[in-house]
């Protein structure tokens, strides 16, 4: 009897998951120029053009973050790590992004406390809030309680959102620290939601490469039905804006889905998940450009918003109201960016890490499988 090997351990680094990270970098580039680089009226089209890239960018990152950690272990075939292992692992990983959240801070949103949140300080307290939820994978059901307590942190951000608002409302400063952008609470269930299907198809894909390639075409497919069933219930309640945020939760003027947006967040991550496979997998659609956008989204992410907000917007103070000037302009942004990540690979690879300094060094490690 012939029984089929299991398939290679996957690299830390899969071309389709940059390609889907690259994609929500073009997204996230668009969702800031729409913002800073226009001085006219809000007109529907960019109201919907700032609604769609902030719903599909910042989501897919922080879905990816816990998507993707269980490719950075090691021991492939080895022992589980002990809870340790892991912490020496990731948390300085996630010391760094967030430390790094708060110098963009300093940088770029001045007007603002130091402290205040944002996406990259969620991403870094996310991965050392993931070490115990990794560690705790080894065990049987252990999926079906972090995907419970997943669910338990977004029902208890929606039963607590009234007292939340009066709580923002009477601690201004200490709301910006703790719900503000993409706070900790309620998205950190979206990274743990990432890390237990990140688990669950490598898991699979160990097994074999065709039983992986499953677990992503039902991902894919549930995507899409989440979608269709959000735009059934939109058109069947008749929504007067489908694609806009007064519909969702608004927490210190920033953005969180309620109720069927949830469906609509949620499917369309997942959807562009299989669909990124099946092109740059399983079609070997190549996509440079978009692999760059995704291996160098840390250090992208950063240079962006001081050039999109610090240069363009305050320095030299361009603006592009008109449609075919404002997406000609970013054209080129996210040519410039192509160039500045193109160099920034180039700098990782040829100057020592001793002769850089510190905050460099930790942007590299970063960056790094």
């Amino acid at each position: 009897m012939v029984t089929a090997e299991p398939a290679p351990a996957p690299a830390s680094r899969l071309a389709y998951l940059d390609g889907l990270r690259g994609f929500a970098v073009v997204f996230m580039v668009l969702n800031h120029t729409a913002r800073a680089w226009i001085d006219g009226k809000m007109t529907w089209h960019r109201y919907t053009l700032i609604y769609v890239t902030l719903a599909m960018a910042a989501p897919t990152f922080l879905f990816l973050v816990g998507f993707c950690l269980p490719l950075s272990l090691r021991g492939h075939t080895g022992e589980p790590e002990s809870l340790g292992a892991l912490a020496r692992r990731f948390a300085p990983r996630g010391v760094r992004i967030f430390l790094a959240g708060l110098l963009l801070n300093v940088i770029v949103f001045r007007d603002q406390p130091i402290l205040s949140g944002g996406v990259l300080q969620t991403i870094g307290l996310a991965i050392i809030a993931m070490i115990p939820a990794l560690w705790f994978l080894r065990y049987r059901h252990a999926s079906w309680v972090l995907l419970a307590v997943a669910v338990a942190g977004y029902v208890t951000f929606v039963g607590s959102f009234d007292w939340l608002e009066r709580f923002v409302d009477r601690h201004s400063g200490l709301g910006l620290v703790l719900f503000y952008d993409f706070p900790p609470w309620p998205w950190l269930s979206l990274v743990l939601i990432g890390l237990v299907m990140g688990t669950i198809w490598l898991s699979a894909h160990r097994r074999s490469e065709a039983e992986g390639a499953r677990f992503l075409a039902w991902v894919a497919m549930a995507g899409a039905l989440m979608v269709v069933a959000w735009a059934g219930w939109d058109w069947w309640m008749d929504t007067p804006v489908r694609l806009g945020m007064k519909r969702d939760f608004i927490l210190n003027n920033h953005w969180t889905p309620r109720g069927p947006s949830v469906l609509w967040v949620l499917g369309m991550v997942w959807l562009a998940l299989g669909v990124a496979y099946w092109l740059m997998q399983r079609r070997r659609w190549e996509l440079p450009w978009l692999v760059l956008f995704g291996q160098t989204a840390f250090f992208l992410y950063f240079a962006h918003q001081v050039i999109a907000f610090t240069l363009v917007g305050e320095w030299l103070g361009w603006r592009f109201d008109r449609w075919p000037v404002f997406y000609g302009a970013n054209v080129v942004f996210l040519l410039v960016l192509l160039a500045l990540g193109r160099l920034w690979q180039w700098l990782k690879h040829a100057v020592p890490d001793r002769s850089l300094p510190v905050i460099a060094r930790w942007a590299r490690a970063r960056a790094r499988p």
